[in-house]
């Protein structure tokens, strides 16, 4: 029996391999093996399907960053990871993924990808906070500034149109964007954890 989960797993698969646009019914029920009756018996339309695909997709990273920040020792080494996560994320994500949802179905990601932000910021938050209570960064830091900063390099990071992917390897961006504002954070420990967990940064 092919269940409601099982066709969002595939479906999301299906959109991050080739874009949502050149996804079609057709080809879900094909790559499930199933009819249009079995989508259309647990989904009004695409758009529907689509929203609960999105859905999914960005709980899974916000259960995935939930994990990686409860087995990390230290607020740099959790966001060393974070960072590899969102960078493997766009190299297997089909480029078209989100350009596509944001152009012929936008109201189906603002509130989904609205609410996923406010969560990465408050993660962020606590992470900034964490790494000033440990003494890894400076007390005069504002988290808000600094964290809000952070989210808007990390978006930098994976801009091909500024940062040609021929021209600049995302180890590069990244020790050129990312590492440099991090080192503008810390306080001596906290540069001593940057270099013990730098390479979290560059792989």
């Amino acid at each position: 029996m092919i269940t409601k989960d099982y066709i969002i797993e595939i479906t999301t698969q299906l959109y991050l391999k080739n874009g949502v646009k050149a996804v079609t019914i057709a080809d879900i029920t094909k790559e499930l093996s199933t009819s249009k009756r079995t989508i259309y018996n647990h989904f009004i339309d695409k758009t529907d399907l689509m929203q609960a695909c999105i859905e999914r997709y960005l709980a899974g990273i916000r259960s995935n960053n939930d994990e990686i920040i409860n087995n990390c020792s230290s607020a740099i080494e959790a966001m060393g990871i974070i960072q590899q996560q969102i960078l493997k994320r766009a190299d297997y994500s089909n480029a078209h993924f989100y350009k596509d949802i944001l152009r012929y179905f936008p109201s189906v990601l603002k509130d989904s990808y609205e609410k996923n932000s406010e969560f990465a910021f408050r993660e962020l938050l606590y992470l900034a906070k964490w790494g000033v209570k440990d003494g890894l960064f400076r007390k005069d830091l504002d988290p808000e500034v600094t964290m809000a900063t952070v989210q808007t390099l990390l978006k930098l990071c994976n801009n091909t149109k500024v940062f040609p992917s021929a021209q600049f390897s995302k180890a590069r961006l990244t020790e050129g964007i990312m590492v440099v504002y991090l080192r503008g954070l810390c306080t001596e420990k906290g540069l001593l954890e940057v270099e013990k967990q730098k390479h979290l940064y560059l792989t």
